[in-house]
């Protein structure tokens, strides 16, 4: 990585200890906001190398050149077997620093300039850097930059436009398109400050600021009840966190109350929704008091189980410690014991998992999560299992409808719009996908999949073109959707 990106970097870093400082953090994680960055970047830059199917050299060397990493081809190969990277989780990670850039530039642009406009700007070069040094590029590395890229920008933009619309006397004041304000003209990462501390006293942008305020207990539930479909899971769980409010309350009060369990089986088919429920439950754990921290640790088989003897417990005691405070989340958990008996180290894992649920059940949640049959499989493995998860929550196929919803969804929130015949062709499209339902149904990750597709193929419409509204850009047409296929 060139001097002047590495410079934009360490930027970066020194701003996120900048703005963690003045409160601000990325809801429900609570690495240090520079850490975050760190793991956002590499995150991206993982992403990006991979989406060709194939990790070049080159590609290993910026990774170690831009983060200060000494890792080999032979480890990237590995983590990236281990740890699965999509484009939506990518995007979701970067989306928790943008926004906390955009926010403290709603706050701080006059002193420090448009830092989120260059944190996606260094993110649009790094991405640039990987495809301009392989001549014989393969294009998808360069549509999964571009509509990466094309999400960030558009999320950017439609959140200032709906703050300077709820905050019309801010207008004269909005932020200016400009990077080099930001590094040259404002000196944030030089050690003396131009404002005398006489001044800084005097002056409001300098006073210490408020942190950001807890998340409320009925803006989560409102997050949950807000998500498209999973009608039996919501009744289910607020039924649980109804249950909780009142031993919570008999606690504070000094009255006795009876022991509930919190942890719990996610089943349901790929796709269904289950992650994006146990990262709230998580936070809505925290907010009725029951966990220290709400942060949620998400792990697979790989994360547990180790393949030499004595390592596993260790790898797994390593995991447990880091949730503590929290929900750790074991997907695809069957894997753990599919070959009990068999001298596999996942019954370690299971042996150790449940001996930690017993130690610290006062302050550590654990969701496993899977296919239905294969979750009954699993509970069915050992003694322990069942009575330590006695809550089993079935997450349900999403309609056509729901999936067309979902699909609406994503489209607003990165800011695009579909016509009505592309709305229709959409519609079309996934009921015939729920019914003729094909062993490679996956539920909200085809519709994730599908939105990406669509964005290729109108970012391939778009290129003949030399002039582009902001209408276009903004615009998913038929001719967008019409042709998608999905495996």
């Amino acid at each position: 990585m060139n001097r002047s990106r590495n410079d934009t970097l360490q930027s970066i870093y020194e701003l996120s200890e900048l703005y963690e400082k003045q409160g601000f953090r990325v809801r429900g994680i609570s690495l240090p906001l520079r850490d975050y960055a760190q793991f956002s970047v590499m995150k991206f830059m993982l992403y990006i190398a991979s989406s060709d199917r194939y990790i070049r050299d080159y590609e290993v060397e910026l990774i170690n050149s831009c983060l200060g990493f000494s890792l080999s081809r032979d480890y990237v190969i590995r983590f990236l077997e281990e740890h699965r990277i999509s484009a939506d989780g990518v995007f979701e990670t970067l989306l928790g620093l943008l926004t906390v850039f955009i926010r403290a530039d709603l706050r701080n642009h006059e002193k420090y300039g448009n830092t989120s406009l260059m944190l996606v700007e260094f993110l649009n070069e790094l991405g640039v850097d990987f495809i301009q040094e392989n001549s014989g590029y393969d294009d998808r590395q360069t549509q999964a930059m571009a509509l990466l890229i094309i999400r960030l920008r558009n999320y950017r933009e439609a959140y200032l436009r709906n703050w300077y619309k709820q905050h019309p006397e801010a207008a004269a004041n909005s932020l200016k398109e400009s990077v080099h304000k930001t590094i040259q003209e404002k000196n944030i990462i030089d050690q003396k400050d131009p404002v005398p501390e006489q001044q800084k006293e005097q002056t409001p942008e300098s006073e210490p600021a408020a942190p950001e305020p807890e998340e409320t207990l009925e803006s989560l539930l409102q997050e949950l009840n807000d998500l498209t479909g999973l009608e039996k899971v919501k009744e289910d769980l607020n039924s649980l966190i109804n249950l909780l409010k009142v031993h919570k309350m008999r606690q504070e009060r000094g009255m006795p109350a009876a022991s509930v369990s919190l942890h719990m089986v996610f089943s349901g088919n790929p796709g269904t929704g289950k992650t994006t429920v146990a990262r709230l439950m998580s936070r809505i754990y925290k907010a009725i008091g029951i966990l220290d921290k709400g942060h949620l640790i998400e792990v697979d088989r790989s994360g547990l189980v180790s393949g030499y003897v004595g390592q596993t417990a260790i790898k797994t005691k390593k995991m447990i410690e880091s949730a503590l405070g929290g929900v750790l989340f074991i997907d695809e958990a069957y894997a753990l014991t599919v070959n009990a008996g068999s001298n596999d180290f996942g019954t370690e894992a299971v042996n150790t998992l449940l001996k930690a649920m017993e130690d610290y059940r006062e302050n550590l949640v654990v969701i496993v999560a899977g296919y239905p049959e294969l979750m009954q499989e699993f509970l069915d493995s050992n003694p322990g299992l069942r009575s330590r998860f006695n809550k089993q929550i079935l997450f349900e196929d999403y309609s056509t409808q729901e999936l067309t919803e979902i699909f609406n969804g994503i489209c607003k929130k990165s800011s695009f719009q579909p016509t009505e015949e592309a709305s229709a062709c959409v519609e079309a499209f996934f009921r015939n996908r729920t019914e003729e339902h094909p062993a490679s149904f996956a539920n909200g990750r085809d519709v994730r999949n599908y939105f990406e597709k669509a964005l290729t193929n109108q970012a391939n419409r778009l290129a003949a073109k030399t002039t582009l509204s902001d209408e276009d850009l903004m615009t998913i047409t038929a001719e967008d959707v019409k042709s998608i296929v999905l495996s």
